[in-house]
């Protein structure tokens, strides 16, 4: 009266499941980790801060095994603009840091985000009338 099911359930578990390689929670906060510090390498090195640019190179070298790649890419975004893009990107590293125990990275990322809205915070500077 009934045909049977002739295709495997979704449900079924793979026969193989052990063919692909798993990254352990670790390796997967590493590699957000390191996304986040290159995001946030990216927005320094426009902002053309080359010492802080350095530090967060030596970090994402440190976790990638490799020096990151750097270029002087501009958007042309104003500076207050890029100043809270790297705040929140330096956020998001101190919170994957935490939670990795990265003491180095952590420090790091609260340093830049202390920079950063302490730029945010410092006065336009004056504009003379009639310049360019």
């Amino acid at each position: 009266m009934y045909e049977p099911i002739r295709t495997k359930s979704v449900h079924t578990p793979a026969d193989h499941a052990d063919d692909f390689p798993h990254r352990s929670r670790e390796e997967e906060l590493d590699i957000q980790l390191a996304g986040h510090l290159a995001a946030l390498l990216a927005v320094t090195d426009e902002l053309g801060l080359g010492e802080a640019g350095d530090r967060i190179a030596e970090q994402v070298a440190r976790l990638r095994g490799a020096p990151p790649a750097r270029h002087a890419g501009r958007t042309g975004a104003p500076a207050p603009a890029l100043h809270r893009r790297a705040h929140a990107l330096a956020g998001r590293a101190l919170v994957v840091a935490a939670s990795r125990a990265d003491t180095a990275v952590a420090i790091l990322a609260a340093e830049r985000m202390d920079a950063h809205t302490a730029a945010l915070a410092a006065p336009a500077p004056a504009r003379l009338v009639g310049a360019h």
